[in-house]
């Protein structure tokens, strides 16, 4: 599974003109892409790598500040454009692969306590956010 988090001061997700996911406060934004080879193991350890990223102001985590956490599928995370001009797909899991493994990253980050908002799988998705710092990380588990 692959990552990228990005430290917050705010963002939301809006899907055909309606914000389904939001955090108005600091906290994290995570855009997740799921490949073939991924288990649910795996998703549980992003979970707690993400509750416990020491990342926050004051090198605090999502745990130690209860702040929330704005999960978002991204198969483009997998996309490849090392030849040619147009990338390809391949190494992206399917959405019946992909999509239980992410809904397991937001079910652990919810069991360890987390307040977590989420996107809308497969949707046509425009996500806004406000990078605090800018802190901008790729996690690959």
């Amino acid at each position: 599974m692959r990552a990228v988090v990005q430290r917050v001061t705010s963002a939301s997700v809006v899907v055909d003109g309606q914000t389904i996911g939001a955090v108005d406060e600091p906290g994290l934004l995570v855009l997740v892409g799921v490949t073939h080879t991924d288990t649910p193991a795996q998703a549980r350890r992003l979970a707690a790598k993400l509750w416990g990223l020491r990342v926050l102001h004051g090198e605090k985590s999502c745990s130690d500040v209860s702040a929330p956490l704005l999960v978002i599928s991204q198969f483009t995370l997998y996309g490849d454009a090392r030849k040619g001009r147009r990338p390809t797909w391949q190494a992206a899991a399917p959405g019946p692969v992909a999509e239980p493994l992410v809904e397991a990253v937001v079910d652990e980050l919810r069991a360890l306590g987390a307040h977590v908002e989420t996107g809308s799988f497969g949707a046509d998705m425009k996500v806004s956010l406000v990078n605090d710092g800018p802190i901008t990380l790729v996690l690959d588990v």
